[in-house]
């Protein structure tokens, strides 16, 4: 997949379009972060690249309200679980061999 810039898109058409371009490998996303920052951010959502989840076994599971205005993701260069604002977003690029 090419490198998508962003610029009139509404958060629910990015969450789309990255998410999709996510779950088929790494990428560097580009956004700006809260603190005025840039940051480019190689992550995936490609599911072999994901670290198995952890089984809870809590009787008192705790309902987390999902923010629809972030995304969270893999990033593999911290190897950890990370997010961003999706309106924050300039590109997604794929990372280049």
């Amino acid at each position: 997949m090419n490198t998508v810039k962003f610029n009139e898109e509404t958060v629910d058409q990015r969450r789309d379009i990255i998410k999709s371009m996510l779950s088929e490998g790494v990428y560097t996303v580009t956004f700006t972060k809260v603190n005025g920052e840039t940051r480019e951010m190689p992550c995936t959502l490609k599911a072999d690249l994901l670290p198995p989840q952890k089984v809870v076994e809590d009787e008192e599971k705790t309902e987390r309200k999902i923010n629809t205005e972030n995304l969270s993701v893999w990033c593999t260069d911290k190897d950890g679980w990370r997010s961003f604002k999706l309106a924050n977003v300039v590109e997604v690029a794929p990372i280049q061999p």
